[in-house]
This record gives structure tokens, C-alpha cells and sequence, in this order.
């Protein structure tokens, strides 16, 4: 059924189709009766519910940041049976983002380019949506246990890099009442410089001061930081060594690839649609590679939350096998469908 609407979805241009199916998923979920029975249809239900720090997922599979930037789909994403849904990026002002067209498909190779430039509604506004929904919308969607929300969190395009610090503490505290799980995104291709803050000196900057004001709270948030899969090995040694160093509580690997090697669509065709961070299917290897490699060299000291070509219940397994804990989806979802997070977990 799914790949017959996919088709049908695939003939609008990619964000059209993202607003589209978002709408018809809210009018399906706006009553009771029927969120019941697109639970019982599409939620796995809780099997065995998994620990990671001081938080209790109802299961694995997560919803990963980007696809529902702006808080604006919890009660509808809750019926869908994901362990946890990743908001953002936040910023802490509103940004459109970049110009259009800035998402593509590459159905030959199951896989997305985009460069969305964290266009998002800014951090007071999607707090305020946050906090509604904790007070009201989270009682209405009787989800037991209740939904993880991670907060994913960036700087504006025009702030420096060197007041990059400024504006991840202020969407962490702006942030902080209303999520369960902060991600730090510094690994994004789509905002001009933005990687340069994973180099050692300005990462451990921003990452020792959001530690610091979190450790002021009377309950720490658990603190992630979301990398590339294009770090060289002794830039994944340095973010190894800072995390070891300043606790903390796992990586988010990966973020889009900006590598194209080896794709089945057309060369020029991908020439034509410009720069922008490639997931999918093509970076499955990459991210698995990358697993391995920093559970090997930690010996399974960082937890790991894979994020990055993850479409079937064999793909889970191989990023678990590499050494992660939680999984997130968000390619894998446009092409597999909204029984994704069902279909993992039933065959684990």
C-alpha cells in the first residue's frame, strides 16, 4: 500500500510532499478513535524497554532531527510507534534556511540530498509549542511510557563561529524545561563554516559550557554530540578523547555525508543538484565503519546512537553489532513507509 502512495508522493517536489503527507497524517490522528487505530496498526507496541542513562525508551527506533523541525507533529509521530522523536535544529532566532529547491530524491539509490540550512521557527516559538504539548498534548496522546523528545540544537547562519557558544547556550536553556535529551550539532554541511566547530579548541568550548550549566540544573539532561561521517580518524580520536574527558553521555553518528562516491544515479544529474549532505543507503557503509571504529577504540565506553542508512531489521542489526544502542531513522522513513519503526521491531 505504501509504495503506491510513495509513487504518488514522489510526482511532488520533495518538501510539497513532506507538508502533504504531514497534513493527511494530522487529519488521520485527530480524533481518539483514530489514533487508537493507527496505534494498533502501526505501533509496536512496548516490548522490551530499553534504558540508555536516565531515560526509559519504549523501544530502539527513533525519529532523527530534521524531520520535524519546528515541534509541530508530536501527537501525530506518537502514533507511529518511534521510541523517541529528535526535534530541530533549533536556533535561537528564526531562519528561513536556503533557498529553494534544496531537497532531492535519488530513488535508484534510496537516498536524499539536501541542504535545508536550518530553516526552523527559532528557539522562544518551539519552546512554547514544547511546553504545550508537555502540559496538554502528551496527556491526550497516552503514549506509555511517554514520548522522548530530544532537543537538537545550532547556531544561526550569521553568528560567527567564535560566538558560536552564545547561541548553543541560550537554545539549551531556552530549551532545557521542556526536553528529555540535548544533541549538539556541529556537523551539519548545509550552514557556512559550521564544521570548523569540530575542531578540538571550539568544540570543547561549547560542550564544557553546556555541561557546566547543566550540571547547575537539579536534573541533567543527558548531552550528545551529533558528528560527520567525514572526519578524518585523528579528528574522531580528538571528539573520542573530549567525550571521555568531559562526560559525555553518547555521540549521535552521523550527520549527512557531502561525499558522493559511488551512486547509481546518473553523474550529471547529481551535478545539477548542487551541494548539499547525502543520506540514505549510500552512507550505510560509511556509518557503520564509523561505529566500529569508535566502539573499538573506546571499548564501548561512549554510547552510541546510529543514525544513517538505517531502512530494515537487517540494517538495525548491523548498526547494533557495531555497537550502538539507540537507532534513528529519517531517509529510511520517506522510502520504507510509516510501519518503519514496527517492521525493526517486530524482527528483532
Amino acid at each position: 500500500m505504501y509504495k503506491l502512495l510513495r509513487q504518488l508522493l514522489f510526482l511532488l517536489p520533495p518538501e510539497e510532499a513532506h507538508q502533504v503527507s504531514m497534513f493527511f497524517l494530522k487529519v488521520a490522528c485527530s480524533t481518539a478513535a483514530s489514533r487508537q487505530l493507527i496505534r494498533r496498526w502501526l505501533d509496536p507496541g512496548v516490548q522490551q524497554p530499553l534504558k540508555m542513562g536516565s531515560l526509559l525508551f519504549k523501544n530502539r527506533v527513533g525519529l532523527a532531527a530534521g524531520f520535524d523541525k519546528n515541534a509541530l507533529h508530536l501527537r501525530e509521530l506518537s502514533c507511529l510507534g518511534f521510541g523517541h522523536v529528535e526535534i530541530g535544529t533549533v536556533t535561537p532566532q528564526p531562519q528561513r534556511g536556503n533557498e529553494r529547491p534544496r531537497l532531492f530524491r535519488l530513488p535508484q539509490d534510496k537516498a536524499l540530498i539536501n541542504r535545508m540550512g536550518f530553516n526552523n521557527d527559532g528557539v522562544v516559538t518551539i519552546a512554547r509549542r514544547l511546553k504545550e504539548w508537555r502540559e496538554h498534548g502528551q496527556k491526550k496522546a497516552d503514549t506509555q511510557p511517554p514520548l522522548i523528545i530530544g532537543g537538537n540544537i545550532g547556531k544561526n547562519k550569521v553568528t560567527p563561529n567564535e560566538e558560536a557558544w552564545r547561541d548553543y547556550e541560550f537554545c539549551f536553556e531556552r530549551l532545557y524545561p521542556w526536553v528529555d535529551y540535548f544533541v549538539v550539532n556541529v556537523s551539519s554541511p548545509n550552514t557556512p563554516g559550521l564544521r570548523a566547530l569540530q575542531e578540538k579548541d571550539s568544540l570543547q568550548k561549547i560542550l564544557t559550557l553546556l555541561q557546566q550549566r547543566n550540571r547547575e540544573k537539579s536534573i541533567q539532561r543527558p548531552l550528545f554530540l551529533k558528528i560527520a561521517p567525514d572526519l578524518s580518524p585523528a579528528q574522531v580520536d580528538d571528539v573520542i578523547a573530549l567525550a571521555l574527558e568531559i562526560k559525555l553521555d553518547g555521540l549521535v553518528v552521523s550527520n549527512t555525508t557531502i561525499s558522493r562516491e559511488g551512486l547509481l544515479t546518473d553523474e550529471n544529474q547529481v551535478s545539477r543538484m548542487g551541494a548539499g549532505g547525502l543520506s540514505g543507503v549510500p552512507l550505510r557503509e560509511k556509518n557503520t565503519s564509523l561505529l566500529q571504529y569508535i566502539t573499538a577504540r573506546t571499548q564501548g565506553a561512549i554510547p552510541l546512537i546510529a543514525s544513517g542508512g538505517i531502512f530494515t531489521a537487517a540494517d538495525a542489526q548491523e548498526k547494533m553489532a557495531a555497537g550502538a544502542t539507540l537507532l534513528q531513522v529519517w531517509t529510511g522513513f520517506i522510502y520504507e513507509g510509516p510501519a518503519i519503526a514496527k517492521n525493526i521491531c517486530s524482527s528483532q
